[in-house]
């Protein structure tokens, strides 16, 4: 069994209606996800009802900042938390916020940086070239007599 599964692309200024609205349909927050993009981050919300979920996506500008859904959802302090120390993703009214402590690293914001995807498999090796046909059918076979 599959379960059913809709996206919502949308704007950082429309999210916040959408997220009102799961809430008062009694969707709960599954996760929050972050994916850098060369646009700025792909932020993906995702809520679930009887096994119905529902992404809201976002595309949002690494200057832009958001603002926190955890008055809506109290545990999404967390994820935008965890969206801040890692990505340095701008969120403002967060309920609970570390102020980027919420993780100790070696290094600030590590997957702030754009990096490019890179192919899935190794480029193929060129094709071994074709070994050339002998001239003469027979050279250096001998025939056995009978």
């Amino acid at each position: 069994m599959y379960e059913s599964q809709r996206l919502v692309v949308t704007t950082p200024e429309e999210l916040i209606h959408g997220i009102y609205l799961m809430k008062r349909d009694g969707y709960r927050l599954v996760q929050i996800s972050c994916t850098r993009v060369s646009e700025g981050f792909e932020l993906n919300y995702t809520f679930d009802r009887s096994l119905e979920f529902v992404n809201y996506r976002i595309v949002l500008a690494v200057d832009d900042e958001i603002v926190s859904i955890s008055r809506i959802f109290s545990p999404a302090f967390l994820y935008e938390n965890e969206l801040k120390d890692l990505f340095g993703v701008k969120i403002s009214g967060i309920t609970i916020d570390y102020e980027g402590a919420l993780y100790r690293m070696a290094q600030k914001t590590p997957f702030k940086a754009f990096t490019p995807p890179q192919p899935a498999f190794p480029p193929a090796k060129a094709a071994p070239r074709p070994v050339p046909a002998m001239t003469e059918p027979d050279a250096g076979i001998t025939k056995k007599e009978t």
